[in-house]
């Protein structure tokens, strides 16, 4: 008798991915700087952008995280899902964890002003679309 799989197959966890932009934005940073975002913005202008960005990411993640909770269904995109999530951020958003995973790491290359930390988020962005959402979502 076979076991039937009822999860997501995501390629990786999606904190691991935004965690990977970060770190591989600020190895590119550090071995081949543009200082950008130095240029264009001040510290006095990017602190302030940045932590607000990092703020609102953290309140939307934790919001959906809140939403599963209610709805009695697993974060981990490993386990199987029990339930759909329609209420709360997720009235609004699809996937408010993922958009608030990206405006953390949009925030953090902001105030570290590591341009290809922004870079790596469109990147990440790509990955989390493909090999997880997608994946989700069949």
């Amino acid at each position: 008798m076979s076991e039937i799989n009822d999860t997501a197959g995501v390629i990786a966890p999606p904190p691991l991915i935004a965690l990977g932009a970060v770190v591989v934005g600020l190895l590119f940073d550090w071995i081949a700087p543009a200082y950008i975002l130095t240029v264009l913005l001040s510290l006095e202008t990017r602190l302030p952008l940045g932590l607000l960005l990092i703020v609102l990411g953290c309140l939307l993640a934790y919001g959906g995280f809140r939403s599963f909770g209610r709805a009695g269904t697993a974060i981990n995109p490993y386990a199987p899902s029990m339930t759909l999530a329609t209420t709360g951020v997720y009235a609004y958003l699809r996937n408010p964890m993922y958009v608030g995973l990206g405006l953390i790491v949009g925030g953090i290359g902001i105030v570290l002003a590591s341009d290809w930390t922004l870079v790596m988020l469109v990147v990440a962005g790509s990955v989390m679309h493909f090999g997880v959402v997608k994946r989700e979502e069949a």
